[in-house]
């Protein structure tokens, strides 16, 4: 099932490099297509009219939404290539767990970080480096949190590596001093082309971060 494949995007979206990863592993091109957030196209808003939010998967005009269950639709459509979510019954419920634990933790307490400041930011660091304690121990002895290769779980997880470094400026703090376990397994995860390739710059998203700040007033 080749055919036309769009991923409408913005570039420093963790949400987005879920499905630049899932494709860049599986070896499927595509057309990438940066979205002006300020000035949604007309592309955007017809096939996501419900979120109107970007990443949008176009696969032969058929519009897939929403990063998890885009990774979920590439692993299935090119299941021969590269496998990502486990063939066994539990170790999938398992990986959906922590791909919705990812989902309503590590963004969200992320986001607070760089937007608050006082007792509300010390809170947010607090919580989030408990979330990645609790990855930390999932994660265990293993290479990756799919095992012996890249799985669900670290498609999920790793795109966030490229906002850690404007969450540690922001909130002052070092995440590889309190999680050395995670970012020796980020730095495992970055030697694979497919993530490499596909996350942007970290000082790159620090400097949008700052922009952010002004907009919102939390400089």
């Amino acid at each position: 099932m080749a055919g036309e494949l769009v991923l409408l995007d913005f570039w420093p979206s963790p949400f987005g490099m879920r499905s630049r990863i899932a494709l860049a592993e599986k070896g499927i091109p595509y057309e990438y297509r940066e979205e002006d957030l300020r000035n949604k196209s007309d592309l955007l808003l017809q096939m996501n009219p419900v979120h109107k939010k970007i990443p949008v998967l176009i696969h032969n005009g058929k519009p897939v939404c929403e990063s998890v269950i885009q990774v979920q639709y590439i692993d299935e459509v090119w299941h021969d290539k590269a496998p990502l979510i486990p063939s066994d019954p539990y170790q999938r419920a398992v990986a959906r767990f922590w791909v919705d634990f990812i989902d309503k933790k590590i963004y969200e307490l992320g986001s607070k970080i760089w937007k608050t400041k006082g007792e509300e930011q010390a809170n947010a660091k607090k919580e989030f480096i408990e979330c990645l304690k609790l990855l930390e121990g999932e994660l265990g002895d293993k290479t990756y949190f799919g095992g012996e290769s890249l799985g669900y779980v670290d498609v999920a997880l790793v795109p966030f590596y490229s906002w850690f470094y404007a969450y540690e400026k922001c909130g002052d703090f070092s995440i590889e001093a309190e999680c050395p376990k995670m970012i020796a397994w980020v730095k495992r995860c970055m030697q694979k082309e497919s993530v490499a390739k596909s996350l942007p710059d970290q000082e790159k998203v620090y400097e949008f971060i700052l922009q952010l700040k002004k907009v919102f007033g939390s400089e």
